[in-house]
């Protein structure tokens, strides 16, 4: 039994869920995170993190691999108890309540593992069995699924006979057929080609209309497709966590330009740095470079070329190139991940 069906077999209830009783089940989305820690040995794998989501929100958790990821989706998920911290999903504990915060929560891994020898449909209907989803209610989330993941024309193939697409579909149908509020999803677009991968995230964009979802990811156009906010961690800390229009303007604190000149003198960064607005003046050395280059830090909503450009003239230096740098989400991304 792969780790699909000891989850399910977990979530064994007292009663077979109807569209009814479901509704009645069916409580406030959160999930809260505080001083979550996960030790390795000796590896601090998630170090003292905290943070929070939202009914009806859309968060991309992103990092580099290594970072932590996938370590506190299976805390949240219940695959594996934190080291120290504190977890609830829906007001329910990850350590106490286990099996009310899997009811909750659709997850789909990384890893994806489908039962390649079963069809489909049987796949489906194995997975509604162990959700406890019976009668004609079972058939109607099974055919709901089949066309929110558009997968009409290959439900009676055998899972390893699909495109990894369609596998990827398949997970996320088996992961909302019970109609959970909360979604998990762990690179969910890893190893697709570009058409499948807007497909994904145009279908994970309409899910957080009405669910709560989770997307991990290192690919940062992922979360600018998908997401209302980002988490960023690093070396199992959290280095960042805004909404990205926050994170947009963040970019603006700060301006660069980039300078290329030809010039004698040895003084040229005390001399910049007397330009009003400009706070650092570092000198560059770019292998194509025709003459001297210079990266220049100028303050929130400061653009000091107009002066810069009077600063050359009088001092008589030939300016080859002067550009403002326009900075994305990834050079954020990159500066809160790099090395030290």
């Amino acid at each position: 039994m792969n780790e699909y069906g000891q989850v399910y077999r977990a979530l064994a209830l007292n009663k077979t869920i109807n569209e009814r009783g479901f509704r009645l089940f069916k409580r406030k989305s959160m999930i809260n995170i505080e001083g979550l820690t996960k030790i390795y040995g000796e590896q601090k794998a998630v170090d003292d993190i905290s943070f929070k989501v939202e009914k009806g929100e859309i968060l991309g958790f992103l990092g580099p691999n290594g970072a932590g990821k996938t370590t506190t989706m299976k805390i949240i998920t219940c695959y594996m108890p934190p080291t120290m911290g504190k977890v609830t999903v829906g007001g329910f504990s990850v350590i106490d309540n286990s099996i009310d915060v899997r009811r909750m929560i659709g997850y789909l891994p990384e890893s994806n593992p489908l039962y390649g020898d079963m069809n489909v449909v049987d796949f489906l209907r194995y997975v509604a069995d162990l959700r406890n989803i019976k009668g004609e209610y079972q058939g109607k989330r099974i055919h709901e699924m089949v066309d929110i993941c558009n997968l009409g024309d290959v439900l009676h193939k055998n899972i390893n006979e699909l495109s990894k697409g369609y596998r990827q579909r398949v997970g996320l149908a088996q992961a909302m057929i019970h109609d959970p509020e909360i979604l998990i999803l762990d690179e969910p677009t890893i190893g697709l080609d570009p058409n499948q991968v807007v497909d994904i995230r145009t279908l994970i964009k309409e899910l957080g209309r009405q669910k709560t979802v989770i997307l991990s990811t290192h690919i940062l156009s992922e979360v600018q497709a998908t997401c209302d906010r980002a988490v960023i961690i690093h070396h199992g800390k959290i280095v960042a966590d805004s909404t990205l229009s926050e994170l947009q303007r963040d970019l603006q604190n700060k301006i660069t330009i980039n300078l290329e000149m030809i010039v004698d003198e040895n003084n040229v960064v005390e001399q910049l740095e007397k330009v009003e607005g400009i706070e650092e003046v570092l000198e560059t050395f770019p292998d194509d470079a025709s003459g001297k280059n210079y990266r220049i830090i100028a303050s929130a909503g400061v653009d000091p070329r107009r002066e810069i450009f009077k600063c050359a003239v009088d001092t008589g230096w030939v300016i080859i190139g002067l550009e403002r740098e326009v900075r994305s989400l990834e050079d954020v991304f990159h500066q809160l991940t790099q090395e030290n």
